[in-house]
Formats: structure tokens, C-alpha cells, sequence
């Protein structure tokens, strides 16, 4: 399905999340590039992450998370990029809980069948700190994703954080942030 009916806040629009301005200031995205129910943004948002790669416990600890939170109605914010947070998604999608999904580039052009779906009824919104000129995904750009999720978030689940990867950086730069 083409997505259509995209909106782009800048940062004096009502929509226009807070929180972003308040923990990156000045350096805060200047526009945002959103699809679906932007109401979603006012919900108590949790973040998922998990590395690219991760063991089989943490992958079964990861699938029961998302159908706890799917059964609780919990909002769920992320890049649902690695494949964990993949599978998540989909668990995610099979029940009612509102997700927010934040692509690593500008927004998609045609979405699967069940997050156009999602998006249709009201319980998904992609939202992107990246133009539409933006189409393909970089480390750089996956990293600047993930502060961005997590400067959105209420709180944070780690999966699986593989030592010295991507997301042991997020976790360090996150509690470092927490501590100011």
C-alpha cells in the first residue's frame, strides 16, 4: 500500500513532540516527517532496542516482552530494524497496543499490508527525524535514529546489547545523559 497523508511539524508545531526539544535543545530535529495517528505521541512511549545480533534466551525474552506489552495496551516506540525488533513488530501488530515506528530514513513509500493497516485504524505512527530525500539506511543514520527514539521514550528494554556494539554505546551515552 502507498503511504499518503504524511505531515511535516516543525518545531513551533502543537504536534511537535516536547520532550525533543527539551533533551537535545538547540540541536533538536528542526522538522519532523510523520504518518498516522499523532496522538500517539502524548502516550507514556516505551523503546525498544536489540542488537543485530542476540543469543536464543534473549530472542524468547524479547517475544514474550512484546506480547506482554501487546496484552497491556503499552505503547511501543523503536526502529524495529534489527531482526528481534522485526519479530516484536509483528507480535506487536497481531494485537491492539499502539506502536511507533521511527525509520533510520525518511518515511517509507509503500508500507506492508499490516502497518498500512495499523496506520488506517489509528494505532501506528511512523515518524522520522530525516527528509524524504533520505532513502538509504546508514550506521551513522541508525545511530542518530536511536537517540532520537530514546529522547522520545518514557522508559528503555534492552533485549540483547552486544558488547562493544552499537547499543552498549546507546545504553553508556543514555545513562551518561541521566546522570546530568
Amino acid at each position: 500500500m502507498t503511504a499518503t497523508g504524511a505531515a511535516t511539524l516543525d518545531l513551533d508545531s502543537p504536534a511537535y513532540p516536547l520532550r525533543l526539544r527539551e533533551r537535545f535543545g538547540a540541536s533538536a530535529p528542526a522538522e519532523l516527517h510523520a504518518l498516522g495517528n499523532l496522538d500517539l505521541l502524548r502516550l507514556p512511549k516505551t523503546a525498544l532496542f536489540c542488537s543485530a545480533r542476540c543469543p536464543g534466551d534473549a530472542i524468547l525474552r524479547a517475544y514474550d516482552q512484546a506480547a506482554k506489552w501487546r496484552d497491556e495496551g503499552r505503547c511501543v516506540i523503536g526502529g524495529f530494524h534489527s531482526p528481534v525488533e522485526k519479530e516484536c513488530l509483528r507480535i506487536l501488530l497481531r494485537g491492539d497496543a499502539p506502536v511507533i515506528l521511527c525509520p533510520a530514513r525518511g518515511l517509507p513509500q509503500r508500507l506492508p499490508a499490516q502497518q498500512a493497516i495499523a496506520v488506517a485504524i489509528g494505532r501506528m505512527l511512523f515518524l522520522s527525524c530525516f527528509p524524504p530525500t533520505v532513502t538509504r539506511i546508514t550506521a551513522e543514520l541508525a545511530t542518530r535514529r536511536n537517540e532520537f527514539v530514546a529522547a522520545l521514550a518514557d522508559e528503555f528494554w534492552f533485549a540483547h546489547i552486544t558488547p562493544g556494539g552499537q547499543m552498549e554505546r546507546l545504553a553508556l551515552s543514555m545513562a551518561a545523559r541521566r546522570r546530568d
